[in-house]
């Protein structure tokens, strides 16, 4: 009897067992088949649709949606007639980048030239196009470049020790963006009258030297100062906004060359919150700025020390030849001495979206490469003012004083002169004589309430008051003591006498008054461009170094123009 019943109990487990994975595999086959449908749907889609069904916002950053087109063709005749490019090409690289290599000689070397020039027998491959919409008589056309080539380049180098090397450039990679311009456009075959060429762009340059039968190693720092050279050389040479022109009929070709077209005027106010790179103590920063990484047009600021919070309150100026592409790069480092400097971070201001004639004040967060936006790790933030002024633009200003005297731009502006007419050339020639002009006046600051202030007293109030200072002059002043506030109300105004208001700043502080001390609260820092600009202006300012709490201000100007010879 338990026999049967066992069996029984055994057939209805084995048949159930059975159903169930019988429909467990018709229910994943549905589920594949519906899988196959949705993605057969999927590769059926176009961008559009893609578009239509989510919105860019949702997409994460690596999903692009390009414009630019395949070139397989183009590679494929490319790689036909290289052996052909490479013989023409060669001579003409050659013939106009070794000026440039000469230009940027380092010190310990007598001379730097080409022993051998070839381009290799691997042809670029070019990745995409585009067509760049810049106006109605040229045409722009944008090419994404790869280059692993096998180049043998050579560099007879001497030392005033008189010791010569040749030194061979190899393992080249090279990613980057070529750009090429038909213009001017004619009605004459082949209907453009010559042709720009340039890089627009350089993702990628990665080469390695070596000295033939010998080590590059034993002459220290030599490796380096070639390397450098070697890229201050393309960056002058063939990056963009630099451009090589080839006629193709005849005709003056002039107006393609590069020139300055306008002045970037920089003033590089402080930086907060930078991530601190020492062990001991606090990173010593300083910041490196250039539009063009080029030795005489890079910027550098002075050291502090030992500030993650650091004001300098530097003013600089650049010449701008392309306003719609080039870019304004800001990389702050940690000075360590004799060692190498430490990185901290970079950003960048793109001079299209400036307006002209407008200072732009800014607070620019640092990021770790600004080709790759992958990095969300806070590295702090940079303070600038900027006014870009073109060269000949019109405006209301009128110049008062001669052309014989140089100006800054901000200066013109700010003593409404200048209309920017001034070529640059007649601005150097006047090397024995130039008159500055101060920027002197009366600042009178109302120090109107605060709102928010953090809580400091162990009671959940705080006894506030404000010190003003002006950075230059380092004259003082502070307002009364508003007891067991957290909102204080002063109204309390001061004047100050300032020399110098372009390159002075206000710092305001709040503190808590405390029997045996003081703790500190907060602070703002103003420049005071926009004071002279506007004359006067109200304003509601956030405490930095603070978690909340604000300080409303009123600030005037009364301007005392004087002028300095120097």
């Amino acid at each position: 009897m338990g026999f049967l019943v066992g069996l029984l109990f055994g057939l209805v487990a084995g048949l159930a067992i059975v159903v169930f994975f019988v429909r467990s595999e018709n229910s994943r086959s549905n589920l594949r088949t519906k899988l196959a449908t949705t993605v057969a749907a999927f590769a059926r889609m176009t961008v559009e649709d893609s578009r239509k069904i989510l919105p860019a916002e949702f997409y994460p950053s690596w999903v692009v949606f390009s414009q630019r087109q395949k070139l397989t063709w183009l590679n494929q005749h490319l790689t036909k007639i290289w052996p052909y490019v490479n013989e023409a090409a060669s001579d003409l690289i050659k013939a106009s980048v070794e000026p440039v290599l000469e230009q940027y000689r380092p010190v310990l070397l007598s001379s730097l030239k080409f022993s051998k020039f070839t381009l290799g027998t691997v042809a670029p491959q070019f990745t995409g196009v585009s067509i760049v919409e810049d106006g109605a008589d040229s045409v722009t056309m944008e090419l994404e470049m790869q280059w692993d080539a096998n180049s043998n380049i050579v560099l007879a180098i001497k030392t005033y020790l008189g010791v010569s090397l040749p030194v061979q450039v190899k393992d080249i990679g090279f990613t980057g963006v070529f750009r090429l311009i038909f213009k001017p456009l004619v009605n004459e075959f082949p209907c453009f009258g010559a042709v720009c060429y340039s890089l627009r762009k350089k993702k990628k340059l990665d080469f390695t030297l070596k000295v033939i039968g010998g080590d590059i190693s034993t002459i220290p720092g030599l490796a380096d100062a070639i390397e450098s050279t070697i890229r201050d050389a393309i960056e002058d040479s063939i990056m963009w906004p630099v451009r090589k022109i080839v006629p193709i009929l005849p005709g003056d070709y002039s107006d393609l060359e590069l020139k300055p077209v306008g002045m970037l005027e920089v003033k590089l106010i402080q930086a907060r919150d930078l991530t601190n790179k020492d062990i001991i103590g606090k990173s010593d920063p300083y910041a490196v700025l250039f539009v063009r990484p080029l030795p005489g047009r890079t910027k550098k600021s002075k050291i502090i020390n030992n500030d993650l919070n650091p004001i300098w309150n530097e003013h600089y100026e650049f010449i701008i030849e392309d306003a719609t592409t080039q870019h304004l790069v800001v990389r702050i480092y940690d000075d360590e001495g004799v060692q190498a400097s430490e990185f901290i971070g970079c950003a960048q201001v793109l001079l299209s979206e400036l307006e002209p004639g407008k200072v732009k004040d800014v607070w620019l967060n640092l990021v770790k490469d600004l080709e790759i936006q992958r990095d969300s790790k806070y590295r702090g933030q940079v303070h600038l003012e900027l006014l870009y002024y073109p060269f000949g633009m019109e405006n209301s200003f009128t110049n008062p004083f001669s052309s014989d005297f140089s100006m800054t731009s901000l200066e013109r502006v700010l003593k409404n002169g200048a209309n920017g007419t001034d070529d640059i050339e007649n601005e150097k020639a006047v090397t024995h004589k130039k008159r500055e002009i101060i920027i002197r006046g009366v600042l009178s600051v109302t120090v109107i309430s605060a709102e928010d202030l953090p809580i400091i007293d162990l009671m959940g109030k705080a006894d506030p008051y404000v010190v003003l200072t002006m950075k230059k002059s380092e004259l003082k002043n502070k307002t009364r003591v508003v007891n067991d506030s957290l909102n204080p109300v002063w109204n309390q105004t001061f004047d100050f006498v300032v020399e110098d208001g372009l390159h002075d700043m206000l710092i305001l502080e709040v503190w808590d008054h405390d029997t045996f001390g003081k703790d500190y609260m907060g602070r703002c820092i103003l420049t005071l461009t926009r004071v002279i600009l506007e004359g006067e202006y109200k304003d509601c300012l956030p405490l930095e170094g603070a978690k909340s709490g604000k300080l409303n201000i009123n600030l005037k100007w009364m301007p005392q123009p004087i002028f300095r010879d120097s």
